[in-house]
């Protein structure tokens, strides 16, 4: 009886930390602003966390998680467009929830050890993944690429993956992350590369994206 509440405390702590971390930037974000946003002392956050950098690491932890999760293709990587149409919608998701590590990761790579070490496997295996993806559309005759091709578009795909929310937060500070343009942006760049009627059904869900998506700024 005595756990159940300590174990709801620390979650309770990491929710409104992430919260804070994405709207204002982890650096921004002191563990005394934490305590005043859950109504509770200092000394009851530090009986959980000892200082913020235990919370950026939980936080961190349970990312990597999920993304690895995300990232490893148990099965055959998927051969249809529209199918990594969705895995890049599902892999942007995970980025946006914990989009404090992609706006903030140059501060937290320069201070914080285990975002240091884990965060560059966390790259490669984008790349890897980028390159699975790849190949499954290269064996479904979807994308014409010799392997030096498919390497360097690999890379392309990890950097847009990465910095992609940075990006469209200095273009609209002020409006939630655009997904979608994101998954859009990525399998841009593979349309040189792709066969019919694989390159006519990316421009079929572009065209479908873009005028949702126009539909919706004039809201």
């Amino acid at each position: 009886m005595e756990r159940k509440p300590k174990r709801r405390t620390r979650e309770r702590i990491l929710e409104a930390s992430l919260r804070l971390f994405n709207e204002f930037g982890e650096p921004n974000v002191t563990t005394t602003v934490i305590a005043d946003e859950m109504n509770i002392s200092p000394g009851n956050l530090y009986y959980h966390y000892r200082n913020k950098d235990e919370i950026v690491n939980a936080l961190f932890t349970r990312y990597e998680r999920e993304i690895d999760g995300l990232l490893t293709l148990r099965d055959t990587a998927p051969r249809e467009v529209e199918d990594v149409w969705f895995f890049l919608h599902l892999l942007f998701e995970t980025i946006s929830t914990y989009r404090f590590i992609y706006r903030d990761i140059n501060d937290l790579l320069t201070r914080n050890r285990l975002v240091e070490t884990h965060f560059q496997r966390i790259l490669a295996h984008k790349q890897q993944t980028a390159v699975a993806l790849c190949n499954g559309l290269a064996a479904a005759g979807a994308l014409d690429a010799t392997p030096d091709e498919i390497a360097a578009l690999a890379v392309n795909i990890a950097l847009v993956t990465t910095f992609w929310l940075s990006f469209e937060h200095a273009r609209h500070p002020r409006r939630p992350p655009d997904i979608g343009r994101g998954a859009h942006q990525v399998l841009s760049l593979a349309a040189p590369w792709l066969r019919e009627p694989a390159r006519q059904l990316l421009e079929k869900l572009s065209h479908a994206y873009v005028h949702s998506s126009s539909r919706g700024d004039t809201r």
